[in-house]
């Protein structure tokens, strides 16, 4: 099942989407959301965020492929930053270069978790159950501002510019996240392929890890990092994420 939000007529909405229909719901997407009788045609709304985050966190260097690139060992616990509501984007919205930076500005590609309830020192038995779904993350990063400064890895900074933190453009649930295989496009030209399966922590490992550290919230997304092929944008750039089984992340960057 693939869930949306939107926006039609200046209201706000959400259900789910099949074959370029939205079946329209009310109440809570991730506590007892209710069908109702109204269907909207995909092509006479906006797509939002399929959720709204109290947090995003990006983990870095939990890809194996990525790892033994750039000569890294596996960590022993998830690598991790948060990026701020301020960077949220939705698919087909503009991903802006930033006012006080110049520099290489670089996507990833990544596949995010979508948690579905409230998370506290879960155990990695049942973190599963703390998972409603999957969706496409673009993690974009100002790269050279990382170790600009020698004193201080700025990872806030760098990713947390206005429109930094894209994901969508549906939540699917119902997937083994560990088949899928994460595709970006630049252009139209393929620079990234690789699979989930090859991530070091796993959906349900980084859920629990992480929730012993702080607690996860409905609608909370896990963006779980990246693999080999991350590139720069140029401004007019178009940027997709593709994952079967989820969809098409598209964005322009200018």
């Amino acid at each position: 099942m693939h869930w949306i939000r939107f926006e039609r007529g200046g209201q706000t909405g959400f259900g789910t989407l099949r074959d370029g229909v939205i079946q329209v719901h009310e109440g809570d997407m991730f506590a007892g959301a209710r069908a109702t009788n109204a269907t909207v045609p995909l092509a006479e709304v906006t797509l939002l965020t399929p959720c709204v985050p109290t947090k995003m966190i990006a983990l870095w260097n939990n890809f194996h492929a990525l790892a033994a690139k750039l000569n890294l060992t596996a960590p022993p616990e998830p690598l991790y930053l948060l990026k701020a509501p301020n960077s949220f984007l939705a698919g087909g919205q503009t991903i802006r270069v930033p006012a006080s930076y110049t520099g290489k500005v670089v996507y990833e590609g990544e596949l995010g978790v979508v948690i579905g309830q409230r998370a506290s020192n879960v155990s990695e038995a049942d973190a599963a159950k703390y998972i409603f779904g999957y969706t496409c993350s673009n993690d974009v990063t100002a790269a050279e501002i990382l170790q600009k400064d020698p004193t201080f890895a700025q990872w806030t900074r760098a990713k947390g510019f206005d429109t930094f933190g894209v994901f969508g453009p549906v939540i699917a649930t119902g997937l083994d996240p560990l088949t899928l295989s994460v595709k970006t496009l630049l252009d139209g030209k393929e620079r990234q392929n690789y699979p989930v399966s090859d991530m070091i922590f796993k959906p349900a490992q980084i859920v629990s890890l992480i929730s012993r550290d702080m607690t996860l919230y409905p609608g909370d997304v896990i963006s779980c990092g990246t693999s080999v092929g991350v590139g720069s944008m140029k401004p007019g750039s178009k940027i997709e994420v593709v994952i079967d089984g989820i969809g098409t992340l598209s964005n322009e960057y200018k």
